[in-house]
């Protein structure tokens, strides 16, 4: 799969996909309460809020993600890549 092609359709299901800024963070974790994501844990340390990391995609301060849309709320998705290991759901969890 080439990893540049927009037109797949894990491509097509997201809403937005950012550019990032040359200094993105990665999102290294996931936050999760009774099992569900409320956060992201960032490669600077930062801890934010599921809106708070789509506002910070939006601004191209995350990399490697999209921002999808379910039952009106946005989230963030990984965008396709070769790599499963930057997955959001293979990233490990901590507590929030």
């Amino acid at each position: 799969m080439d990893k540049n092609n927009t037109s797949s359709l894990p491509m097509k299901a997201m809403k937005d996909i950012p550019a990032p800024k040359a200094d993105a963070k990665q999102i290294v974790a996931l936050v999760k309460n009774g099992g569900r994501v409320s956060g992201y844990k960032l490669s600077n340390g930062q801890v934010v809020d599921k809106n708070q990391g789509v506002q910070l995609a939006k601004q191209g301060d995350i990399k490697g993600v999209g921002i999808s849309v379910r039952s009106g709320s946005e989230y963030l998705k990984s965008l396709p890549d070769a790599n499963e290991n930057n997955n959001l759901g293979n990233l490990p969890s901590v507590s929030g």
